[in-house]
């Protein structure tokens, strides 16, 4: 049906000119029938097309008897406008972040790093958006809960910020003087039952959450009963709880669960395990044992600490051979296909240090390695201190933004990598 004409709704609305002593009943009522039908189009207050329209306030619904009013047509629109009004409605985190700029969903995605004993460096990347903070040293500051409090009232929009760092136990510790310490994880996996691990890192995450600390990239849980500390060659030993894949799994999780029980988000990692490396990837190229015996040794503990609702998980920097020639972090078959796709983890994925010598000996600098992380289904990149951080917090921010301008990185990929960063704490953009 076409549109009633500007004419047609003239004479609609003026009253019939009827034929003098010829005019009877039957057309008296076709006429009528005629301006009842051009006064729904013609009505300015109809509501727009319902889904069985042709174009605004047209109805394509067949009229049975030309006798149809405006009440009759009622009930049809009115459900046409409210379901446009519940879809107007509706609100998700993806639907805010569709609405932010591409740098500031960036900046969502990295994590800063910044000394423990001088968090305020960071506050021009906080005031920017930057999603989180990772502190490096090895005594933090009595105050350091107060200046961290500080530090997040310039977040835009007060939504809160990641504070992570290291607290493994044994010689990776970055705040014991203020958390208490805690032994190597290999001393765990052999005298500490998983009830015993729990009890005594939930009693250090207390600590680290009154600290204003609110995540901890461990507990590690690579398969690896090398007798050593961790070293250039090796970079796990001591840090691995174990040699044997049940003891891991069950210490993983104990470890990960502790931590949640005192308010800290747990980071598993080293996904898809290092127990076995050729070398430490943060000196230099390194691989892990192939993919065929990680799935029975080293893959495992990850699956139990995602069957256990870990919320958080690391991806190294290594080859894994026969997941291809990209180390895992940079690997979308190793991310999207294996973690996310086959072993159907929902949460957040951060890459190890992009800083590492792994990372600039495949090709690739941190700008360029954060951008294929996140193509490759990573959600937070991090790097390491030193040099010019603010500069380098910009280049990756640019380089992610221009990823999606020149149509190398879906924007759909990062609205999806920011709402993984906000989930993981629990932030609701329509709340």
């Amino acid at each position: 049906m076409n549109l009633p004409s500007y004419r047609d709704c003239r004479r609609a609305t003026a009253p019939p000119r009827l034929p003098g002593r010829a005019r009877n009943a039957r057309r008296l009522s076709a006429v009528a029938a005629v301006a009842a039908m051009l006064l729904v189009g013609c009505d300015t207050g109809t509501p727009k097309a319902s889904p069985h329209s042709s174009g605004p306030g047209v109805s394509l619904a067949p009229s049975t008897t030309p006798s149809h009013s405006r009440s009759t047509f009622a009930p049809a629109l009115s459900a046409s406008s409210s379901s446009s009004s519940a879809a107007a409605t509706a609100c998700t985190n993806s639907t805010k972040l569709a609405g932010w700029s591409n740098r500031r969903l960036a900046m969502l995605t990295i994590a800063v790093p910044v000394s423990e004993t001088s968090v305020s460096d960071a506050t021009s990347e906080v005031s920017a958006g930057a999603g989180g903070v990772l502190l490096f040293g090895s005594k933090a500051p009595s105050d350091l809960g107060s200046r961290l409090t500080t530090l997040k009232s310039h977040v835009p929009g007060h939504l809160g910020l990641l504070v992570m760092t290291d607290e493994e136990g044994g010689g990776i510790q970055r705040m014991s003087n203020l958390v208490g310490s805690l032994p190597w994880p290999a001393y765990m996996g052999a005298h500490w039952t998983p009830a015993q691990i729990q009890q005594n890192v939930t009693k250090v995450a207390k600590k680290m959450a009154a600290a204003q600390v609110n995540m901890d990239l461990a507990p590690v849980v690579d398969v690896d009963g090398r007798n050593v500390a961790p070293s250039k060659t090796n970079p796990d030993g001591w840090r691995s709880f174990s040699g044997n894949t049940t003891v891991v799994s069950k210490a993983g999780v104990a470890y990960m669960n502790g931590l949640r029980a005192g308010g800290v988000i747990p980071v598993v990692k080293h996904f898809p395990g290092l127990g076995g490396s050729t070398y430490n990837s943060d000196f230099g190229p390194a691989r892990t044992l192939p993919w065929s015996t990680l799935q029975k040794v080293g893959i495992p503990p990850f699956t139990a600490a995602i069957k256990a609702g870990a919320p958080a998980i690391m991806v190294s920097n290594n080859i894994v051979p026969g997941l291809g020639t990209n180390p895992a972090s940079l690997s979308p078959t190793a991310i999207s296909s294996e973690l996310r796709g086959k072993m159907g983890f929902k949460g957040l994925v951060v890459t190890d240090s992009l800083s590492a010598k792994a990372i600039s000996a495949a090709g690739f600098s941190v700008p360029a390695a954060a951008v294929q992380a996140l193509r490759s289904g990573a959600d937070m990149v991090l790097f390491d201190l030193g040099g010019n951080v603010s500069s380098q917090t910009s280049s990756i921010a640019t380089a992610i933004t221009n990823a999606v301008t020149g149509g190398h990185l879906s924007r759909s990929r990062l609205i999806d990598a920011a709402g993984h960063v906000l989930a993981v704490r629990h932030v609701n953009l329509c709340s």
